[in-house]
């Protein structure tokens, strides 16, 4: 197994403890420990949450060959924020099973993620099914370790970013991050998650989103007596049609977090941050890419629960 390493634990660890004094927790905490990354996998294989957006990926597969007629030799597939690998491995199946048709290229997979445990099993997965993997382990909210990862091949190239991804950062500014690294010829897909009044929040209270979000609050020793999750729907002045789901653990009583050896107090009262999501109407979804990203969207799917909108783009 091949792992090209720009974060270290180390330097993950600092950070993580700086985030729980700040009170704040970014998105890649989430899947760092081995027992979030379990909660990951639980909650991503959930087929009332996830099972349109997996159809959606079969889908994109088996249309694998419209979207890569101008690769020759080899595509490299850099995923960015490829967690286990799992939608990856739909695709470069697909394209895999295209070469052999119609004596297409190889593929070289490159999944990019910050969790350590995640990386190992999305390269073990592609290794297991005879693509040639490269890991990078990166912070892909790092504009210096995004164009680190699209560096690891030359174009042209094939990017993805799924599992609505991009709404787990500030996406007017991840766009243009992302658009970056493009160049002439590279094609990116992206999936965003669709703003819908009732179910939006209210999947959040599925008892899958809240033991992921418990598991990273045990990994310090707050267990669920202690506190309560919240969920918050806000709409962002920035664009009509952008709406952000804000998640947070209230203390109910005075705790101690255990990070890294050293004791964090908590008062009765505070809120930790747990970050936050995206979800856009189709049209704002489109906007993000367009006007902020500077790409043109060749193809569209949306998955059949409607939740999910994938596009298929070129700069």
């Amino acid at each position: 197994m091949k792992v090209e390493v720009v974060l270290t634990e180390a330097e993950i660890a600092q950070e993580f403890a700086e985030a729980i004094e700040a009170r704040d927790l970014p998105e890649k905490f989430f899947f760092w420990s081995p027992r979030s990354a379990q909660a990951w996998r639980t909650l991503s294989g959930d087929e009332d949450l996830f099972g349109g957006l997996t159809a959606t990926w079969a889908a994109l597969a088996a249309h694998a060959d419209v979207f890569t007629r101008q690769f020759s030799k080899r595509i490299p597939v850099i995923s960015f924020g490829a967690g286990d690998g799992a939608r990856d491995r739909l695709l470069l199946e697909g394209l895999k099973q295209a070469a052999l048709e119609q004596d297409g290229p190889d593929c070289h997979y490159f999944p990019v993620d910050a969790s350590q445990t995640l990386l190992e099993l999305a390269c073990a997965g592609a290794d297991d099914d005879d693509f040639e993997t490269t890991g990078i382990k990166a912070d892909i909210s790092s504009p210096v370790h995004l164009v680190y990862a699209a560096d690891a091949a030359e174009p042209p190239r094939l990017f993805i970013m799924s599992g609505n991804t991009l709404g787990a950062f500030d996406p007017l500014a991840e766009v243009r991050y992302i658009s970056q690294c493009l160049r002439a010829r590279d094609v990116l897909i992206v999936d965003g998650e669709i703003y819908q009044e009732s179910e939006t929040t209210a999947r959040r209270e599925h008892p899958a989103v809240r033991d992921f979000l418990a598991a990273l609050l045990r990994s310090v020793g707050i267990g669920a007596s202690d506190g309560e999750l919240r969920f918050e729907d806000r709409t962002d002045e920035r664009r009509h049609g952008l709406h952000q789901i804000t998640r947070s653990f209230r203390a109910e009583r005075d705790l101690v977090a255990a990070v890294n050896g050293e004791q964090v107090p908590l008062q009765r009262g505070e809120r930790i941050g747990l970050n936050f999501q995206y979800a856009y109407t189709p049209d704002t979804f489109r906007w993000l890419l367009r006007q902020q990203g500077g790409l043109e969207i060749d193809h569209e799917y949306t998955s059949p629960d409607g939740r999910f909108l994938t596009a298929v783009c070129r700069k």
